[in-house]
C-alpha cells in the first residue's frame, strides 16, 4: 500500500476564504495493494502527534491529486467524502512534508481548489545526463540559458531554456513513471558512451528515425528503471533550442524540446514566461517518428539484438 507522512491541514468549503487549520502530523495510507496513490481511491489517516484527533485510524476519504507548488514541496490533497471526485463535496485535507513552513501552505480553499492537478510527466533527460558542448560534456542540470551545445550534425546552437520537473514516485501508477535506461553500447558503435536514462517518450535519432525510448525496451540492454532505485522522486530536464534539434546525450543523438505536453508541465514555467512573455511554437523536424513498440522496424530490432549478443 502507499504511505505518506506529513503535516495535516484541513479546509472548509462552506467558509472558503478562511485559512486552513493545522491538525498535527499524521500518516496517510491507501487500502490497495499497489504502492502509489491513484486519483479516486480510498485513503485513511492515523495520528502522529495530534493529527486526526483520537489516536485511532480515522477515515479521510479519497485521493484527489497534488498541489503544484513549483517542486519544492510535495502536497497531497484528499477529500472527506469517499465517493467524491470534486473538492466541493466535503472537508479538504492537504498533507505537506513534515516541517513545511506555513508560508508555503495555500491560504484558502479557493486557492487550493483552483490549482489542484495530477502529475503529467514530460519528455526529458534524468539528472546527470551529459550533453555535448564545444568545451566537452556537461551534466544537463548544469546547463544554463545561452550555453552552446553541439548537434548531431556537428553544428552549434545556443540553449534557449532548460525546463525541469520533479517527478514524485508515489503519485501515479509505477509503470507510468518508470524511465528508460539505455545501457552503454546498446545502440551499437559504442553508443551511448555511458548508460543513458530518459523518459519513455523522449526520442532518440536512430537509423533516420525519431524513436521514443520506451519502444526500444528489451528487458536486457534497454530496460525500465524500477522506482525503488530513487529516493521517492527524481528530477528530469529538457533542453530547448530555437528549433527542434538533435543534440548529443552521452554521445547519442536525442531530440530537444518539441510542443507535445507543453512547457506548463515544467515546474519553472513561470521563468519561461518571465523571459519570453509568451510561448513560441516549435515545429517538429520532418523525420518519421516511432511512438509504439509495434512500429519499431524489424531491421532495428535485429540490430539491437545483435548488439546485445555482442
Amino acid at each position: 500500500m502507499a504511505s505518506y507522512t506529513g503535516d495535516v491541514y484541513y479546509y472548509f468549503p462552506v467558509t472558503p476564504s478562511d485559512p486552513p487549520v493545522q491538525n498535527g502530523n499524521g500518516t496517510i495510507t491507501d487500502d490497495n495493494a499497489n504502492t502509489t496513490f491513484e486519483v479516486g481511491e480510498s485513503a485513511f489517516g492515523n495520528t502522529g502527534n495530534g493529527g486526526f484527533g483520537d489516536g485511532e485510524a480515522t477515515f479521510i476519504g479519497s485521493y484527489e491529486g497534488t498541489y503544484p507548488d513549483g517542486g519544492t514541496f510535495d502536497f497531497l490533497v484528499f477529500t472527506e467524502n469517499n465517493n467524491s471526485t470534486s473538492l466541493s463535496d466535503g472537508v479538504v485535507y492537504l498533507v505537506a512534508p513534515t516541517g513545511t513552513p506555513e508560508s508555503a501552505i495555500p491560504t484558502d480553499y479557493n486557492e487550493l481548489n483552483g490549482a489542484l492537478e495530477t502529475q503529467a510527466v514530460t519528455e526529458c533527460f534524468l539528472t546527470g545526463t551529459r550533453i555535448a558542448t564545444p568545451e566537452g560534456e556537461t551534466a544537463v542540470e548544469n546547463l544554463t540559458i545561452g550555453d552552446i551545445v553541439l548537434t548531431a550534425e556537428g553544428k552549434t546552437v545556443p540553449v534557449r531554456w532548460i525546463g525541469w520537473q520533479k517527478v514524485v514516485c508515489a503519485f501515479q501508477p509505477p509503470e507510468r513513471l518508470m524511465p528508460v535506461r539505455v545501457s552503454a553500447g546498446a545502440l551499437g558503435n559504442g553508443l551511448p558512451h555511458r548508460d543513458l536514462t530518459l523518459t519513455t517518450d523522449h526520442a532518440l535519432f536512430i537509423d533516420g528515425m525519431l524513436v521514443n525510448a520506451g519502444t526500444l525496451v528489451n528487458g536486457s540492454t534497454i530496460t525500465l528503471v524500477p522506482l525503488s532505485e530513487f529516493d521517492g522522486s527524481y528530477t528530469v530536464y529538457h533542453v530547448e533550442t530555437e528549433n527542434h534539434d538533435l543534440i548529443l546525450a552521452e554521445g547519442t543523438a536525442a531530440e530537444t524540446y518539441i510542443d507535445y505536453l507543453g512547457r506548463s508541465n515544467f515546474h519553472n514555467y513561470a521563468e519561461y514566461l518571465e523571459l519570453y512573455g509568451e510561448e513560441v511554437t516549435i515545429s517538429e523536424m520532418t523525420l518519421p517518428r516511432v511512438s509504439a513498440s509495434r512500429l519499431v522496424p524489424d531491421a532495428l530490432r535485429r540490430k539491437l539484438s545483435a548488439n546485445n549478443a555482442a
